[in-house]
């Protein structure tokens, strides 16, 4: 009687366990996913265009979406449109760094196409492999903090 009591318990302990860790890949899965699509929302604007940069503006958190515009600064006309285009192509696998306290730190490594028109016709562009450093937390998930992290020279652990 005494061992199937016990037999019992720690069939109820490595039942809860197994859930725990499927509902955490679960929850990894739907963070990876937000985070993928907004941060091309993000990263992803047409210049002239102000909307395009504003459509992103609802997947930050205030402070987020204020760091994220201070990065901006100087880009951006009178009106707040952005003077040049971007986009953002995935180039790999995002990577969890860190999942505390329902905040999740991942990078995710890409190109981030720029181009801009000048008033005289002229055309800048300019392709970098970058990897973004992302915190994404909350209910509904909110980009927390949000950095572009331009890759140079041969690949390391932070740009691969």
């Amino acid at each position: 009687m005494r061992n199937t009591f016990v037999v019992v318990i720690v069939a109820i302990f490595l039942c809860g366990s197994m859930q725990t860790t499927h509902g955490t890949k679960t929850d990894q899965a739907a963070v990876i996913d937000f985070t993928q699509k907004a941060v091309a929302r993000a990263l992803d604007y047409n210049q002239g265009n102000r909307e395009s940069l504003m459509d992103a503006q609802d997947d930050f958190t205030s402070d987020g979406w204020r760091e994220f515009m201070q990065w901006l600064e100087g880009y951006l006309d009178g009106n707040g449109a952005p003077t040049g285009s971007s986009l953002f192509t995935l180039t790999g696998d995002p990577v969890v760094k860190r999942q505390e306290n329902g905040v999740t730190r991942l990078t995710i490594p890409g190109i981030l196409k720029q181009e801009s028109k000048n008033a005289g016709g002229g055309i800048s562009k300019a392709t970098y492999r970058v990897t973004i450093d992302v915190q994404v937390g909350g209910n509904p998930f909110k980009i927390q903090h949000l950095k572009t992290i331009i890759c140079v020279g041969v690949a390391t652990r932070s740009c691969p």
